[in-house]
């Protein structure tokens, strides 16, 4: 929408451990912000005085976890409106959710959950996301999935999946470079090969993250440092696709925010010497 803020560059997601960094007098090094959308979705109060405070000085991104895109519940319209609201308010440069479902029959699980990668489920995902973006009157991003488990009907990979609903739908993509890399690792597939398929016109933001080992599987955590190949895959990925507003996710076993800075820098190193190098690949 013509009144959102653009962004560019590097940014982190907005957490309450770090108000007070983000409200100094002389802000911290990012350009940029990611808001959880849920935790403002209030008719006023202290969280929504630090989100205007800090609006004031940092463009902003909303990314949500509650649309339940591939539910099969109707979409809550009621949450979308105060999605619209909230948008109207932060005036984000765009609003994401992600590729899953979160619950049934009304009752909320409270967990990203990941659909079955076949025909059926393309069409009733694509059918809600046009849904969606008819209400909120504006294009949503959609964010790949970190998965465990598959499904005995899926027909193709995620990454066909993917690629298809952004082909039949004029959605956005929110690249996780750390949940391709868990999802590679987990189910035995090429990370490398799920960039390549990505269409990188569609892609607008990167997000980097932490995972843990659990039970022999990978399991995205958020919780930790980024680690060495969740590095090197987004160093592939910018070859890949050319740079695109790139973020650290953590939401536990939240640091100091310096400690944050400081891989937001690795970032930053990466998409210097890539654009230094390499160039972009066709």
């Amino acid at each position: 929408m013509s009144s959102s803020t653009p962004i560019d560059g590097f940014g982190l997601g907005l957490r309450t451990e770090h108000y007070a960094d983000f409200e100094r007098d002389q802000p911290p090094p990012v350009d940029w912000l990611e808001i959880i959308s849920e935790n403002y979705l209030v008719p006023g109060g202290r969280p929504l005085a630090h989100l205007d405070r800090i609006r004031a000085d940092f463009p902003m991104v909303m990314h949500g976890v509650s649309m339940s895109l591939g539910g099969t519940d109707a979409l809550n319209r009621d949450y979308l409106r105060e999605l619209k609201a909230l948008a109207a308010r932060v005036q984000p440069a765009w609003l994401s959710d992600h590729l899953c479902w979160t619950g049934v029959d009304g009752r909320n699980l409270h967990d990203l959950l990941p659909l079955p990668m076949n025909e059926a489920a393309l069409a009733h995902v694509s059918s809600r996301i046009g849904q969606a973006q008819d209400v909120l009157g504006r294009r949503i991003a959609i964010e790949n999935l970190s998965s465990y488990v598959r499904f005995a009907s899926d027909q193709m990979r995620e990454y066909q999946f993917v690629a298809e609903l952004l082909r039949r739908t004029d959605c956005l993509l929110l690249l996780d470079v750390n949940n391709v890399w868990v999802s590679s690792v987990n189910h035995g597939f090429d990370a490398r090969a799920y960039i390549d398929a990505m269409p990188a016109e569609r892609v607008v933001q990167i997000h980097l993250a932490g995972h843990s080992v659990q039970g022999g599987l990978l399991i995205d955590t958020h919780d930790a440092p980024v680690c060495a190949e969740v590095w090197d895959l987004y160093r592939y990925t910018l070859q890949r696709i050319g740079f695109r507003p790139t973020m650290i996710e953590r939401d536990d076993q939240i640091p100091v925010l310096d400690d944050l800075l400081a891989e937001l820098d690795i970032a930053r190193g990466i998409a210097a010497e890539v654009a230094a190098a390499t160039p972009v690949m066709t």
